[in-house]
């Protein structure tokens, strides 16, 4: 899940992981580029056409579209680090913006 990505590459890059994966990507407005992008599409390769991707007005538009999802949100607030963590199927994780990550407002009501 991404939060309000800003570039287009770092998407595409993350896109092409989640086909590798057989994983959805699921991005939160407002998104800093347009879906048609050249750079998130050179990023993502020939791939971009095999992901399943979902967009979400806010983050409440993602959370009642998939009712019950367990988010892992990565921080760099946490003592906890990702490889610690045992992800156990059907889980999502989170990445905030790239210029200020997860807004503080979804990190502690979450």
């Amino acid at each position: 899940v991404l939060h309000e990505p800003e570039m287009p590459a770092n998407t595409g890059n993350i896109g092409r992981t989640c086909v590798a994966k057989g994983s959805v990507l699921h991005m939160i407005e407002t998104l800093g580029f347009k879906i048609n992008d050249k750079m998130l599409k050179r990023a993502g390769l020939d791939y971009w056409d095999k992901l399943d991707v979902r967009t979400y007005g806010k983050f409440e538009d993602f959370l009642a579209k998939n009712p019950g999802a367990k988010i892992y949100m990565e921080t760099t607030n946490s003592k906890q680090t990702y490889t610690d963590v045992e992800y156990e199927d059907g889980c999502y994780i989170m990445f905030g913006k790239e210029s200020a990550g997860i807004p503080e407002e979804i990190l502690l009501e979450h």
